[in-house]
């Protein structure tokens, strides 16, 4: 790839260090993202710039005046404060008309609200849990055809944020002690959605129109349940470092999967993709149950590729290693920008 002007947008706490020296593991995990991203693509021989970006949207403009990117790498999780206004940010840069990478306005919408990524998905035949919404400032009460246990989380949080083993409950009680929790803690509406006992399973999927679909991965449990606890995702699960380490929580390829049920759970995760109108890069998520179904979970446009991170270890796995699978990237946001259109 020619040497690029890239433009690199994170929140303006993770924006890294010139060096990992010398900083602690916690603290190197929490802008791991932006330091591989950035420091592989200048190893590239691409001019880089890191911009810390939250409240305003002028910084944005005057870099873009300034620098002249010819693309932006967009690792915004949010802004204002607000994981629904990512979408936001990729609007503005294409009304700009500044090629970005990852995911479309639109299939960033139909992909946060959890509740209307299931509706649609469940439309096209593809197993979703039985679920309900419970809006903020509302009673709740269990609809009769949504059987216990139930898992609560946020409606359009995503990262596990306010996932823990309690946000598994067997009772009406437990339920509403659960969703005031979301609504108070986490401050959005919360989904209620039959839980599935199985394993966790994710897929990338890399691409606009001609799709490439990465091997079928797990996030293994370890010793998790000896104490009584679900096989689930918590937050803990997810960031803290120290706990994975005791534990062994780690990921790497579903074992033990057929090669039918394997292609049948890859073909699913672009039907989904396609479905949702996502493009760029996604990883979609799935619980397979004891009796084989995989049911889908949520699609996650733009998510994590840290080097050490899911979507990046599958792809390694597949044969695109780190630097390509960023140049990938770089070149999807580009084509689609050249296409003269969103894909949404």
């Amino acid at each position: 790839m020619r040497r690029l002007r890239v433009l690199v947008l994170m929140h303006p706490d993770f924006v890294p260090p010139e060096s990992t020296d010398g900083y602690t593991a916690r603290q190197i995990n929490e802008w791991k993202t932006e330091y591989d991203v950035v420091s592989t693509l200048r190893a590239a021989g691409h001019d880089v710039r890191p911009l810390g970006v939250q409240e305003e949207i002028k910084p944005v403009r005057d870099e873009i005046d300034g620098f002249k990117p010819h693309v932006v790498f967009t690792l915004l999780e949010e802004f204002h404060n607000e994981v629904v206004y990512d979408q936001h940010i990729a609007s503005y840069l294409e009304l700009m008309k500044i090629p970005y990478t990852g995911c479309n306005p639109r299939g960033l919408i139909l992909a946060r609200g959890k509740d209307l990524s299931k509706t649609l998905v469940h439309h096209r035949r593809i197993p979703v849990p039985a679920f309900a919404v419970f809006p903020m400032r509302r009673k709740v009460k269990r609809p009769a055809r949504l059987a216990l246990p139930l898992i609560v989380k946020s409606l359009n949080q995503d990262g596990s944020l306010g996932i823990s083993q309690a946000s598994i409950v067997d009772t009406d009680e437990k339920l509403a002690e659960r969703v005031a929790f979301i609504h108070e803690r986490i401050g959005t509406a919360a989904i209620a959605e039959q839980y599935i006992e199985g394993r966790e399973l994710y897929v990338g999927v890399l691409g606009n129109n001609r799709l490439r679909v990465l091997p079928v991965w797990e996030l293994k449990f370890g010793s998790m349940g000896g104490h009584g606890a679900r096989h689930i995702a918590t937050e803990k699960v997810k960031h803290d470092t120290s706990y994975q380490e005791r534990v062994g929580i780690a990921d790497g390829p579903a074992n033990n999967l057929s090669p039918d049920v394997s292609a049948g759970i890859q073909r699913i995760a672009k039907r989904i993709y396609r479905t949702l109108g996502l493009d760029g890069y996604a990883r979609i998520d799935f619980r397979l149950a004891a009796d084989g179904t995989p049911y889908f979970i949520e699609a996650n446009p733009n998510p994590e590729i840290a080097k050490s991170q899911e979507f990046a270890t599958a792809a390694q796995h597949d044969g695109l290693d780190y630097p390509d699978l960023l140049h990938r990237i770089l070149a999807l946001g580009i084509s689609r920008a050249k296409a003269g259109v969103s894909a949404g």
